[in-house]
């Protein structure tokens, strides 16, 4: 036996499977939300910062003028 298929429905369907889809990929395109975003911009700042505050000046490679 064959099983009836409303076509008004089936349409709607395959449209809402590619707009959904078209979401996910538009997702993994543009990645996370903007305050999300920020602070991990926030932290990756501040880490910077720490790192730089510990970090010490090279010798002076300049051989003596005199």
């Amino acid at each position: 036996m064959t099983r009836i298929i409303n076509l008004r429905q089936a349409r709607k369907s395959r449209a809402r499977d590619a707009r959904r889809a078209q979401g996910d990929t538009n997702a993994a395109i543009h990645g996370e939300a903007k305050p999300l975003r920020d602070a991990r911009q926030a932290e990756q700042d501040r880490a910077a910062r720490v790192l730089d505050a510990h970090r010490q000046d090279p010798p002076n490679q300049d051989p003596p003028t005199e």
